[in-house]
C-alpha cells in the first residue's frame, strides 16, 4: 500500500486528528504496518472457515473479530 503524499504539507489534511480517539489512532498505526498488511492479505484470501488462522492473527495484533450470532 503506497500512501498518498500529495497533500502532506497541508495542515487541513490532518484536521480529523483534532477529534480522533485512541481507537482511531491505533487503527491508523496498525493499517500502515507492513507485517499487519501481510497477515491481513493472508486471511482475506483464506476460506471463511479458517478460524484458527484468524484467531492467531487476532491474538498477534490484539484484535477481536465479531462473529455472527448463533441461532
Amino acid at each position: 500500500m503506497t500512501p498518498d503524499t500529495k497533500e502532506w504539507r497541508s495542515s487541513s489534511t490532518y484536521d480529523y486528528w483534532d477529534d480522533a480517539d485512541v481507537d482511531a489512532l491505533a487503527w491508523e498505526c496498525l493499517r500502515r504496518n507492513q507485517k499487519y498488511q501481510r497477515d491481513y492479505a493472508d486471511i482475506a484470501k483464506a476460506p471463511m472457515s479458517a478460524d484458527t488462522e484468524t484467531e492467531a492473527i487476532g491474538t498477534r495484533w490484539g484484535l477481536r473479530f465479531p462473529r455472527p450470532a448463533k441461532p
